[in-house]
């Protein structure tokens, strides 16, 4: 065992600092969407499609800026800005004229319709933004590098993914906690989600709820790819593979369980990233065994909680 971490000690520092990274982007957008299902019973599938949004609108944001001379650290407020742009564009768009119609309906239809929206927003992104890769790394290249000691080896690893996006999905995790908890706003919310009827007839309007809701966990995809938008080059297709991840993070922590999104999200990230390393063959399929593990022994997921089915 001593010989195998003098030989492999470097790789698996990488791969626990690759890890957290990893998972405080899968954070942003499984919060989001775990936060949509526990208030409004949706499961919304176009998710996805406003994290690649948010990732284009950062990226363009971020070249617009650079083109008008701006200095690097305007790109830090323009991902910020994007998101919230992001957020409050689509979110009240796709809550009010889509969502609004099907909260009553079948859950199946309400899979089949966004998945609709979700095949529909793909390709609007195609129109407006092309097919070509898209990038701005100016970001990370502002904030540079860091050593990070680890055992008897120092690791020079990127600022931005070390610090700022494991800061971000903290800072998201207590803070929506707190609002939810704490703030009047967050008990209605919280109170629509465990009864809609009993806080409907106490004269909360619930429709308001589910817009602010929605238009929130829109925002919160949204960020996560406009943080992602400056360590990778953003593709077609992005939306999908993140949102299929999300989908592994909501089942393994219990849909509508905010706190346990982060620890699912984390034991996915490292999972993942520790495949990257030593056996790539299994990267892809890592998630989804820890989903299916976990699955297996508790249904509901790990924080969440059996309900009682009347027959």
């Amino acid at each position: 065992m001593a010989d195998w971490f003098a030989d492999n000690g470097l790789l698996l520092g990488l791969a626990l600092l690759d890890g957290i990274s990893s998972a405080a982007l899968i954070f942003m957008v499984a919060v989001g969407l775990t936060l949509v299902f526990g208030v409004m019973r949706i499961l919304n599938v176009a998710h996805g499609s406003l994290y690649a949004i948010g990732a284009y609108t950062a990226a363009s944001a971020g070249i617009f800026a650079a083109s008008l001379g701006l200095p690097a650290w305007a790109s830090l407020p323009a991902i910020v800005l994007s998101a919230a742009l992001v957020g409050a564009v689509t979110g009240p768009l796709i809550e009010t004229l889509l969502l609004r119609r099907i909260y009553d309906k079948d859950p199946v239809l309400q899979l089949l319709v966004t998945f609709a929206l979700f095949m529909i927003l793909e390709d609007v992104q195609k129109l407006i933004w092309g097919v070509q890769p898209m990038q701005n790394d100016t970001a990370t290249r502002l904030l540079g590098t860091i050593d990070v000691p680890f055992g008897a080896d120092v690791i020079p690893f990127n600022a931005y993914q070390l610090l700022l996006l494991p800061g971000v999905a903290l800072t998201v995790l207590v803070g929506l906690t707190l609002f939810l908890r704490r703030t009047l706003t967050g008990r209605v919310i919280i109170a629509v989600t465990e009864d809609r009827e009993a806080a409907t007839a106490i004269g909360i309007d619930s429709t308001r709820v589910f817009l602010l809701t929605f238009t929130f966990g829109a925002a919160l995809a949204a960020l996560g790819g406009a943080l992602s938008s400056p360590t990778a080059s953003v593709v077609p297709g992005v939306g999908a593979s993140t949102i299929v991840l999300s989908f592994a993070v909501v089942a393994t922590a219990g849909l509508g369980r905010i706190e346990g999104a982060a620890i699912a999200a984390l034991m996915i990230g490292l999972g993942r990233s520790i495949a990257v390393y030593f056996a790539p063959e299994f990267e892809v399929v890592v998630p989804y065994i820890i989903m299916v593990a976990v699955l297996l022994v508790r249904p509901q997921g790990l924080f969440g909680v059996a309900v009682t089915r009347r027959v």
